[in-house]
């Protein structure tokens, strides 16, 4: 799957009547008694695209990709390729998968054609440079039953080359730390996240991929926040040192105070969007799976530099706030200076016969 940030928002219902043909909304697959509360909101609105086959080491894909486009600006592109054989001709598979170019342009592509699609139902469009891309292996079952604690005892060695994308053997400890986020419902499942890849063993599954899927998308947003974040305040660390030698040209503040506070409420509204997204307050399992992927992919840490920067850019603003005021007081009582000079000569012109 590939996470891309494609607008500032996307209306879904305008862009479900645009692309009525194939698309649905997205919900969470409730099969582990969870409450009704638990679920995306808005929910995404999932789309299925016609496509050309690719071949990766010698698999195909399934005809067409399926995109997920959630509310804050982003879309998900997923390729879906069939398994069989061993375990062990995983590993390859993996290596090919990683940052794989021809998956990355032809999802590049989709995403421009759904971009020409949605028109005005994207706010602000622009499709970013970088994107997130993330490997599940969905595992339904094996040809001999067996216990789900083997991914991690007899075939640590394998697991963990996939997980890594690496061909070659690994050390213990590489071996333990791949597996180490992982988390069974029964004995017989089992859900192994790593930082590019994870490995789920269950016959159905699809409310946990739906998760990973989100988790990973709002890696990419986190890293695009963040970045835009780093440009605000170079631009305005740049903007408060040029005031300084422009301190008495008189040169408008105005622009500069308006583009940091529209600025600064994108950024806001959309840490709000991303971190509140999907409501975790029902299903247990769920929620740690969540909780699993957000661990791996250093999401908190994400959010504590956001917020950081968030809130370095709101003293930014209030400095040069109070620089403006400063700045029209100045103004204000040279004005009256220049009055009061003026008024005094007026009067001596006057008194002079």
């Amino acid at each position: 799957m590939f996470a891309y940030e494609v607008a500032q928002a996307i209306n879904l219902d305008e862009a479900e009547r645009r692309l009525l043909a194939g698309a649905e909304r997205q919900t969470i697959k409730q099969k582990r008694r969870a409450p009704a509360s638990f679920e995306y909101r808005p929910a995404p609105l999932r789309v299925t695209r016609g496509g050309e086959l690719q071949t990766v080491a010698g698999c195909r894909t399934t005809p067409g990709v399926e995109m997920v486009l959630y509310d804050f600006g982003a879309v998900s592109v997923s390729y879906t390729i069939p398994l069989a054989g061993t375990l062990a001709d995983l590993p390859a598979l993996a290596e090919a998968l990683w940052g794989n170019e021809r998956l990355l342009k032809d999802s590049r592509q989709h995403v421009a054609a759904l971009m020409g699609l949605l028109g005005d139902a994207a706010a602000r469009p622009h499709v970013a440079d970088f994107v997130e891309d993330y490997s599940i292996f969905h595992v339904e079952a094996f040809t001999a039953p067996c216990d789900a604690a083997m991914l991690w005892t007899s075939q640590a060695q394998t697991v963990a080359q996939v997980l890594r994308a690496a061909p070659h053997s690994l050390s213990q400890q590489e071996i333990a730390d791949a597996t180490a986020m992982r988390l069974s419902f029964g004995p017989n499942d089992a859900t192994i996240i790593d930082t590019d890849a994870a490995i789920l063993f269950d016959p159905e599954g699809e409310d946990v991929r739906d998760l990973i899927e989100f988790a990973n998308t709002q890696l990419l947003e986190m890293r695009f926040l963040d970045r835009e974040l780093d440009d605000v305040l170079e631009g305005a660390y740049e903007t408060l040192l040029g005031r300084r030698w422009r301190r008495w040209r008189l040169a408008p503040v105005g622009p500069d105070l308006r583009s940091l506070a529209r600025l600064q409420l994108d950024a806001a509204i959309l840490f709000e969007q991303v971190t509140n997204a999907l409501k975790l307050v029902g299903d247990q399992f769920l929620a740690r799976v969540y909780s699993l992927a957000s661990r791996r992919f250093h999401l908190a840490e994400w959010d504590t530099s956001i917020s950081r920067k968030l809130q370095t850019i709101d003293g930014i603003y209030a400095k040069m706030t109070d620089r403006a005021a400063s700045r029209r007081m100045e103004m204000l009582e040279w004005i009256i200076i220049i009055l009061i000079v003026v008024e005094i000569g007026l009067s001596v012109i006057t008194l002079v016969p």
